[in-house]
C-alpha cells in the first residue's frame, strides 16, 4: 500500500509539463509537476481531459485550482506538501477518485462533499490543522486506508463506523481523549495506530476487532486494559510504551499470535513481568 507519489511509466507516458502533453498527446492521462516551484497550476490543464494521474507535490500552492476539478477521469490526485487552506467543495465532483493525498498542508477544513467519493481507497491528510471530519467520510464505503496523523482531532464523526472496508487507521499525534466505542465496528481493521493521543481507557468491545493486526497505542494515558483485549487472536505487534499499566489482562496467554509487545515506560512489578513471559513464551516482550 504505498503512498501514491508514483506515475506508472508502463501503463502510459508520464508528462512533465501541460506544454509537453499538449504537444505530444492530448490524450495523455499521466502529468507529473511534482517539486517545479509553482504558485499556479496552467490554465491550459483543462484541455488534458484524460487525465487520470496528476502529481502537484512540492509546490508552493497556498488554493486548490479550480481547473483540477474539472479533470473528470481523474483516479490519483496528489496536492502533498504544499501550503493549501482549504479544500473546495467541488472535490466532490472527482467520483472516480482512488487516491487522494493531501498531506503535509495547512488544511483546517474538508467539505462535506467529500461523500461523493465513492471509490476512494486511500485517503492521506497527515500533518495537517484538521480539527473536524465531516459526516460524509461515513459515504465514502470503498475507503481502505486513511491516515489522519499530526492533526488537531478530538472526535469523529457517528457515520465514520460505517467504513466497513478499511484496514488501515492512523490517527497518532491527535488530541483524543477516548476510543469511541462505535469504531468496533470497523471490521475489516487490520492496522491501528493511536500513538501520542490522551487516551484514558480502551472500550470493553476492543475484543471486537478481530482482523486486528497491529496496534500502536503507546505514549497515552491508559492505566488498565479490557480483559477482551486478549480476544484478538491475529494481533501479531502490540506497542503500549509509556502509558500508566500496571497489569495486563489475566488471560494475556490467549494472544497465541502475538509476536511483539511492548511495555517500556510503563510501572509494571517485576512479578507481573514474570507472568507476562510465562504466558508468552513465543512473543519478544520489552519493558
Amino acid at each position: 500500500m504505498g503512498v501514491a507519489q508514483h506515475a506508472n511509466p508502463v501503463k502510459a507516458p508520464v508528462y512533465f509539463s501541460v506544454e509537453e502533453a499538449l504537444a505530444k498527446d492530448r490524450n495523455a492521462t499521466q502529468l507529473n509537476l511534482r517539486d517545479q516551484y509553482l504558485f499556479f497550476v496552467p490554465p491550459a490543464l483543462k484541455e488534458l481531459k484524460k487525465l487520470e494521474f496528476i502529481n502537484l507535490m512540492g509546490n508552493n500552492f497556498e488554493f486548490c485550482d479550480n481547473v483540477v476539478f474539472t479533470l473528470k477521469d481523474l483516479e490519483v490526485l496528489i496536492y502533498r506538501q504544499n501550503s493549501i487552506k482549504y479544500v473546495p467543495k467541488s472535490v466532490g465532483d472527482l467520483n472516480k477518485l482512488i487516491k487522494l493525498d493531501l498531506a503535509g498542508n495547512d488544511i483546517t477544513y474538508l467539505p462535506n462533499e467529500i461523500k461523493k467519493l465513492k471509490r476512494l481507497k486511500y485517503f492521506y491528510l497527515s500533518l495537517n490543522s484538521i480539527t473536524a471530519i465531516p459526516a460524509g467520510i461515513g459515504n465514502c464505503e470503498e475507503l481502505e486506508f486513511l491516515e489522519l496523523d499530526y492533526n488537531q482531532l478530538s472526535y469523529l464523526p457517528d457515520t465514520f463506523s460505517e467504513l466497513k472496508k478499511l484496514k488501515h487507521l492512523n490517527l497518532s499525534y491527535n488530541q483524543f481523549y477516548e476510543f469511541d466505542k462505535a469504531w468496533i465496528n470497523l471490521r475489516s481493521l487490520e492496522e491501528l495506530n493511536m500513538e501520542f493521543n490522551e487516551l484514558r481507557t480502551l472500550p470493553e468491545e476492543m475484543g471486537g476487532l478481530k482482523n486486528l493486526k497491529s496496534a500502536l497505542i503507546n505514549n497515552n494515558k491508559l492505566k488498565a486494559l479490557p480483559e477482551s483485549l486478549t480476544e484478538l487472536s491475529n494481533l501479531e505487534l502490540l506497542s503500549l510504551a509509556n502509558n500508566n499499566i500496571e497489569k495486563m489482562p489475566e488471560n494475556l496467554g490467549r494472544l497465541t499470535g502475538l509476536r511483539t509487545l511492548i511495555l517500556t515506560g510503563n510501572p509494571i512489578s517485576d512479578a507481573e513481568k514474570q507472568r507476562i513471559k510465562a504466558k508468552l513464551p513465543n512473543c519478544g516482550v520489552y519493558f
